[in-house]
């Protein structure tokens, strides 16, 4: 499974909770929030100042290795 930047925080940390782990290290300390279920992907990234493209990137290669 791959995710995508329209998809919300939520969707992404229910694929598999070790994303969280990712996003916490890239600058995002706020997932339990409200937001974390209505804000998608791109829109937590430009809130934070983190390169959207890179970020999901990261995390698909992440979920790529655990599935090889």
């Amino acid at each position: 499974m791959e995710i995508n930047k329209q998809m919300t925080i939520q969707q992404i940390i229910d694929i598999d909770r070790g994303i969280a782990d990712i996003l916490m290290a890239s600058g995002m300390h706020c997932l339990g929030c409200v937001m974390a279920s209505g804000e998608n992907l791109e829109q937590a990234c430009a809130v934070h100042g983190i390169d959207a493209d890179q970020l999901t990137a990261t995390i698909n290669d992440w979920l790529a290795s655990k599935q090889a």
